[in-house]
């Protein structure tokens, strides 16, 4: 064969380290994109961080409450202006983003990279229920269970190997207060062998971290040490004073766990040899336990979510603006900035380099907060009737609509929506959250899944207790609503709801 030159004309996609750094910054979370910036903020010298003259997210909220220019029409206002002070992103112009660069960097990904959500019943329902806590679940002051309990060890008369072995054991409970591992591995954790000797050291270590555990049982929170839900809510009712009611709690927690979760009431009452009077008795002993008792000593920074985007009421419509907590506030350092522009050898060549990342972060920051406003906006507008109304109005949505009004590609919109928030006159939701599939009703419109489950949560809130709704009953609650919804939706619809079947939502 002989060896030839030919010529061939192709087409490919480039990402440049700027435009990948670009798709990389969007999809990050708000905790990881400070991250990303303290890592920066440490690596490059001309970057530095500007935190004079930042308003707090309190301050923006209290400029909102001030008169707003009507919005007119009712649509959501896009205000850059509000939502970006002088102290955010310094020396950025998104002029400098060429037309191809920034085309790219909003469609920089192939339609195969697509990772968002699927045009099906969106599944983030349960993203705002981070807005219905209990205070106890917000933490307890700052002071964690171990600590609570090394406390109280430190107020016990014990020897010095018993305390060593009730510390072991504190240490070993996790978040709910349970202990992790069982006794006869925690020894062997700390004597290991297997010969004669260690088997006799790990016997009497054995036998002492029985007794240590005894004593951590006994301290509070009431139920602590506890190695399963039975052992939990047998240590805290004994503390009761004694009737034939503790009796039957008693019995049913040791031996009859499993029928009181599928509320065989008739079994039980049958297997403690009691009347319905006691036995409601006993299970209002067993509710006032608390399941896991180191739930109020749990950090409340964990369920903490701060918005990227605050929607503020403007006029007759609603505003979108910037939350400027979450916005980095970067600078470049004119000093070394200056020293490099003087220099023409090539030994500032390296520092150029290093000056032009710095300028491209700034950049990419600025497009990426840029980004997450344009979508927010576009959001807002399309679900206006969940912000007067909440979300039994909510419509139908799903990402192509919003790509397609803003001239993104699909995955664009999945990293903007992704562990984004915003807050609302309702709580504080996931983007996500406003997007869901459509469901046909009688009148030939469409309901958005959303909408059918606050439905379906609304009839279940309103529901006697005592004849609760069947999934069969939901549906055909929804049908006489217009909307057509099989058993199995109204099902998986309940359950990502987190609500228990109609069995298990029957009282006594």
């Amino acid at each position: 064969m002989k060896p030839s030159l030919q010529v061939r004309l192709s087409q490919h996609l480039a990402l440049t380290p700027q435009l990948q750094q670009s798709i990389r910054l969007l999809q990050l979370s708000t905790l990881e994109l400070h991250q990303e910036v303290e890592q920066m903020l440490e690596q490059n010298p001309f970057l530095e961080a500007d935190d004079e003259g930042v308003p707090s997210y309190e301050q923006s909220l209290d400029r909102a409450s001030a008169p707003e220019r009507s919005a007119g029409d009712g649509t959501a206002e896009r205000d850059d202006t509000d939502g970006r002070d002088d102290g955010d992103v310094k020396g950025v112009d998104s002029a400098e983003f060429g037309a191809t660069e920034r085309e790219d960097w909003e469609n920089g990904t192939e339609r195969d990279d697509f990772d968002g959500i699927r045009e099906t019943p969106a599944a983030s329902a349960g993203s705002s229920g981070d807005d219905d806590f209990e205070p106890q679940e917000r933490g307890g002051g700052g002071i964690s269970l171990q600590e609570h309990l090394r406390a109280q060890l430190l107020g016990m008369r014990l020897s010095a190997e018993d305390a060593a072995a009730v510390h072991v054991l504190i240490e070993s409970l996790d978040d709910d207060g349970y202990l992790a591992d069982p006794l006869e591995d925690i020894a062997a954790l700390l004597v290991p062998g297997e010969d004669e000797e260690a088997l006799l050291a790990r016997e009497d270590l054995l036998e002492r971290l029985q007794c240590a555990l005894r004593w951590l049982q006994s301290m509070e929170p009431t139920g602590v040490g506890a190695r399963s839900l039975s052992e939990c809510l047998v240590l805290q009712l004994r503390g009761q004073p004694a009737c034939r009611a503790l009796e039957v709690a008693l019995a049913v927690c040791r031996e009859h766990l499993e029928l009181l979760a599928r509320r065989d009431v008739r079994r039980l009452m049958t297997l403690t040899h009691c009347d319905e009077d006691t036995f409601k008795a006993a299970q209002a002993l067993i509710r006032g336990c608390e399941p896991k008792p180191g739930r109020p000593f749990t950090r409340a920074e964990a369920n903490i979510v701060v918005p990227d985007v605050i929607v503020q009421k403007a006029g007759r419509g609603w505003k979108v603006v910037l939350n400027p907590d979450v916005m980095p506030k970067l600078r470049i350092n004119d000093l070394y900035a200056q020293a490099i522009r003087g220099q023409r050898n090539g030994s500032a060549s390296g520092l150029s380099a290093r000056l032009q990342e710095a300028r491209w972060f700034m950049k990419n920051i600025l497009q990426r907060f840029d980004t997450i406003l344009r979508v927010s906006t576009a959001i807002v507008e399309r679900q206006k009737a969940f912000f007067t109304h909440g979300e039994i109005a909510m419509k139908p949505l799903v990402l192509r609509e919003i790509a397609d009004e803003l001239g993104l590609h699909e995955s664009t919109i999945s990293r903007v929506t992704t562990a984004k928030y915003m807050a609302t006159p309702y709580g504080t939701f996931e983007l996500k959250y406003f997007f869901g599939s459509s469901l046909n009703t009688d009148a030939g419109g469409n309901a958005s899944s959303t909408a059918v489950r606050a439905l379906i949560k609304q009839f279940i809130g309103a529901e006697d207790t005592r004849k609760p709704l069947s999934d069969s009953q939901l549906s055909a609650m929804l049908e006489e609503q217009g909307i057509q919804v099989a058993r199995r939706t109204v099902a998986k619809y309940r359950e990502a709801l987190k609500i228990a079947p109609a069995n298990l939502r029957k009282e006594l």
